[in-house]
């Protein structure tokens, strides 16, 4: 073996660490306003078109830009009971390209749009005569669902007034009504 060999055999030395630096907060640039996006209307147009009525799309139209070659453009929704909500086209473009893309197309709810409430389980909803009535209509089923133990000796045990006790008849249900029907 020569000296080389050894000497690359044998285990690296840790390079020493670069000395800490203070860390700073993150800067970021605004995105670049594209021009030929912003201006691309009728693109953004014909997008939101594709899921939506023309008649549906009012007349408001704001664009925001979101990074470099990405903009959207709002429209105002017309739709019965979406009152503040926008359709959106979302429109980009490759890098010296002169041709806008629609990336996606949806609706949004604006700053003033109804909203439905957040979700609140139905323990925290109900009030406590809500509960209390609920208790009871609880009690009450179980008390008629529950069967009556009647005492001994008590009608239930003993024959039917006017009956022979030999079970026939319209007292047990089993023969013809007095008026001449079966039950």
């Amino acid at each position: 073996m020569t000296e080389e060999t050894v000497h690359q055999d044998a285990p690296a030395e840790a390079a020493p660490e670069p000395p800490a630096r203070p860390a700073r907060p993150a800067r970021r640039r605004a995105p670049k306003q594209d021009a030929l996006l912003i201006a691309d209307v009728a693109t953004a147009r014909a997008g939101v078109e594709q899921i939506a009525e023309p008649s549906q799309i009012g007349p408001g139209h704001r664009v925001r830009v979101e990074e470099d070659r990405l903009v959207v453009h709002l429209f105002e929704c017309t739709l019965p009971g979406y009152r503040g909500w926008n359709w959106f086209a979302s429109l980009s473009r490759a890098p010296r390209s002169r041709t806008a893309t629609v990336c996606e197309v949806g609706l949004l709810p604006g700053e003033d749009a109804l909203l439905a409430p957040e979700w609140v389980p139905w323990s925290d909803r109900v009030s406590p005569e809500e509960k209390a009535q609920e208790e009871q209509e609880r009690a009450e089923e179980d008390a008629a669902a529950a069967p009556a133990d009647p005492a001994p000796g008590t009608a239930a045990e003993e024959p039917a007034a006017g009956g022979d006790g030999s079970g026939s008849g319209p007292q047990d249900g089993t023969g013809p009504s007095p008026d001449g029907e079966r039950p």
